[in-house]
């Protein structure tokens, strides 16, 4: 049978013309480094949306009015569509020496082009306000990386119906099982809600050296390791959404909750809080963090091109010290309901009392993103029916 996967299979036919016109936004010529006084900066964003929104509707207005010598622009590729294409291209032009078309990333692959040297090095001597952020949360992206927020997946369910929640993995599947259609996860390579449920039954069946290993370098001959935790999910199948349809991106499976279709599924813990404040979803949907193995999540990373220009890569580095300071950490989790990286008490009481439970140091990370891509093409020739 053919993957049962929803919407977005008809717009896939525009790709080619998709990545012609991201590639151009990203790499278009920058503006001029300074007019009439003015730096100007570019954050390229490797993304959704909604972290646009938080760009250009939050941190940029707000970096701006005390700022005004400085003018931020983004540029987006959605959904990071074409990551490969973005790091060859930054890695060609930090070969040459030249400069990009852009001042600050915020992209997933910011640690993986922090460790590959295409981006500065970061410290607290020009960005005073990494020093709050825990070591443990730097380290996850390394010393080219500057943590700005922080998420982790959840398992949301409706409390109308669901009134003893699973607590562990074993359980979640023993669940899925027991309330065939109840459970949705969206395709891995579409959202990495759905990417932390197939990581995590993959995580079951390894040792702690092989999920270790997993998620600081790239060995390709270890994920005949993944066979056992692929047959598990595809024996899952059956028993999740319509017989196995895999929605597709995170926000269909937010949709799905909230119109009451399914009783469980993976969420971000972002996403959630947002859904909840919009009314997407209902207050009596609940989210819990289960156990044995839990779900992932991790700190997202700006970074700064290596090859960036002297005065621009010290306007860039004025603006991450914004973002971490207590105004713009109060943004982000407003803005996107993303976990502060910066210590609670220094934050207003209402965002510590909503984050009291985050502590982006002591999440379970994901795959190094070379198996990451891995484990998303396995799964489409692996799972669904």
């Amino acid at each position: 049978m053919k993957t049962r996967v929803l919407a977005g299979l008809a717009i896939a036919a525009a790709a080619t013309v998709a990545l012609s016109g991201c590639v151009q936004s990203a790499n278009a010529s920058n503006a001029a480094e300074t007019s009439g006084g003015t730096t100007n900066l570019t954050v390229f964003i490797s993304g959704d949306t909604n972290v646009q929104d938080l760009w250009d509707k939050s941190l940029i207005p707000a970096f701006e009015k005390a700022n005004p010598k400085i003018h931020v622009s983004t540029s987006i590729d959605l959904h990071g569509e074409h990551d490969a294409q973005t790091q060859a291209n930054l890695a060609t032009a930090v070969k040459a020496g030249k400069s990009v078309a852009y001042d600050l990333v915020d992209a997933g692959f910011v640690s993986t082009a922090g460790k590959a040297g295409l981006m500065a090095k970061v410290s607290d001597s020009t960005i005073p306000n990494l020093k709050d952020v825990p070591e443990a949360t730097k380290q996850q992206g390394g010393d080219s990386a500057i943590p700005y927020r922080a998420s982790s997946v959840l398992l949301a369910y409706d409390s109308s119906k669901v009134t003893d929640p699973p607590e562990t993995l074993d359980d979640l599947l023993a669940w899925i099982k027991a309330n065939p259609g109840q459970f949705a996860y969206n395709s891995p390579s579409s959202g990495g809600s759905g990417g932390s449920f197939v990581a995590t039954v993959l995580a079951k069946y390894l040792t702690a050296d092989e999920q270790s290993t997993m998620q600081t370098t790239y060995d390709k001959s270890l994920e005949s390791k993944w066979d056992k935790g692929f047959a598990a999910l595809k024996d899952l199948g059956p028993s999740t959404y319509q017989k196995g349809v895999y929605p597709n991106g995170n926000d269909q499976v937010v949709q799905l909750l909230g119109s009451g279709q399914i009783a469980m599924a993976p969420v971000w813990s972002d996403q959630f809080i947002t859904s909840q404040k919009t009314g997407v979803i209902p207050k009596t949907v609940k989210a819990i963090q289960i156990t044995d193995p839990s779900f992932t999540g991790s700190a997202s990373f700006l970074g700064i091109p290596k090859t960036e220009p002297k005065a621009k890569k010290a306007a860039a580095e004025q603006l991450a010290d914004f973002v971490l300071s207590s105004k713009g950490q109060q943004l982000v989790a407003s803005a996107v309901s993303g976990y502060p990286v910066i210590p609670l008490d220094s934050l207003p009481a209402s965002v510590a009392e909503q984050f009291a439970d985050a502590n982006p140091s002591q999440l379970r990370l994901g795959f190094q993103s070379d198996f990451a891509a891995d484990m998303n093409a396995a799964w489409d020739t692996k799972v669904p029916q």
